[in-house]
């Protein structure tokens, strides 16, 4: 018996051993995501996304897998949740801000702390905050590509209709949402190319291939195409069980 207990003692501790480690794993997916309407004269856009961070500190060895230039870093909610100290995001920006121009949507977590404070500290340190607004970048032949983000959807401060107006009709649309749910409010003549969304952690701990959340993922949709990332940190605890760790460099291109 005293063998049996022993043994499921030490299973456990190797459990969560492994699971800690998928929690913190700086694991760089990298993925070229090709649209028929993507603007000729932009040739090719880089975008580093990161969503979820939560308590996690971005570590030196995240950012030494991305080597190519990245023209917009998006991180895609939840910096942060209640407790993290905000020199701990003033020390993750400043490490994302190495590899390009910062931009960041709310998630839900972020108003777990005082948001007005975070925001003067964001806009403090140089960060675009796209909250129900768009910008817009425009080439030498007038092509434009856009990127739009909206607040918080479980905060129900989410204004897609008002990220629309303001990134105008014309040109090739991103929209970054923390919640992927945004999709069911997304119309196909909103001309929406792709979401950027993370929020469920791809169910942070599975089993036998379940959990509460699918796994992150990249879809096609009739209207628009979804990329849902596991994210970077945790919530709750540190452990991650099928659903590991992950960022994002995505190549976005004609084809």
């Amino acid at each position: 018996m005293i063998y049996i207990i022993l043994a499921i003692v030490v299973i456990g501790a190797v459990l969560i051993l492994y699971m800690l480690k998928e929690g913190l794993d700086n694991r760089v997916i990298k993925k070229e995501l090709v649209f028929p309407n993507f603007p000729d004269s932009f040739e090719k856009i880089k975008i580093f996304f990161i969503s979820d961070i939560h308590k996690r500190e971005v570590t030196e060895e995240l950012l030494s897998q991305i080597t190519e230039k990245v023209d917009l870093v998006i991180i895609g909610g939840d910096l942060l949740e209640k407790g993290v100290p905000l020199l701990r995001v003033k020390e993750n920006i400043s490490k994302l801000k190495q590899l390009g121009p910062v931009y960041f949507v709310w998630g839900n977590n972020d108003y777990e702390v005082d948001y007005r404070e975070l925001d003067a500290t964001l806009l403090d340190l140089g960060v675009k905050i796209l909250d129900n607004t768009a910008v817009s970048f425009e080439s030498l032949s007038g092509e434009r590509f856009i990127l739009l983000g909206t607040d918080d959807l479980k905060q129900e401060r989410d204004r897609l209709d008002l990220a629309l107006q303001d990134s105008g009709d014309e040109g090739f649309k991103v929209l970054v949402s923390h919640d992927p749910e945004i999709v069911k409010k997304i119309k196909k003549e909103d001309n929406i190319s792709l979401v950027l969304s993370g929020h469920t952690h791809g169910g942070q701990i599975r089993f036998l291939g379940y959990g509460l959340y699918e796994k992150g993922s990249y879809k096609k949709m009739d209207h628009t195409s979804i990329l849902i990332s596991n994210g970077y940190g945790t919530t709750t605890v540190p452990f991650r069980l099928g659903a590991k760790s992950e960022t994002h460099v995505l190549t976005l291109k004609k084809g």
